[in-house]
């Protein structure tokens, strides 16, 4: 998701949540994204994933992106969309854990943590090493439109 802020474009940002994250921020935060179901059209994973990572139910014109590799080899594709939401507003599905570890004890963390808008130079600083390329090219389609 992305909007202009004073002119500038900003891009949002989800921090995972659960313990190991907790303490990391730079390189840590995410866009959402999760797993494809079997025969599950891309883009429509991309819209359930981002609802039950953000409570939000994304919609509107849409801006592909090129899919990325990481180096897990896993592909990841995404789309762009131009909103403007409250990041207090999001809601997160929830997972399950033993912590700490060893101990037999389950609990449960939010998958997302917290939101935040940043402005481009910060997303590429905050976001995932493996995930800047979508913001670059971002950066790029919206020069073109």
């Amino acid at each position: 998701m992305y909007r202009f802020e004073k002119n500038n474009l900003q891009v949002l940002l989800l921090h995972p949540g659960g313990p190991y994250w907790q303490k990391k921020d730079v390189g840590a935060w995410s866009i959402p994204k999760g797993e494809c179901k079997p025969g599950e059209e891309l883009l429509k994973a991309a819209i359930r994933e981002t609802e039950e990572e953000t409570g939000i139910k994304a919609g509107g014109d849409f801006i592909e992106l090129m899919p990325i590799k990481q180096k897990s080899g896993k592909i990841v594709y995404a789309w762009a969309l131009q909103c403007d939401l409250d990041p207090s507003a999001i809601r997160s599905n929830t997972f399950e854990i033993e912590w700490p570890p060893k101990s037999g004890i389950k609990k449960s963390f939010p998958e997302i943590d917290k939101a935040a808008w940043w402005e481009v130079d910060e997303a590429k600083n905050k976001i995932i090493p493996g995930q800047v390329a979508f913001v670059t090219e971002l950066e790029g389609a919206i020069r073109k439109r």
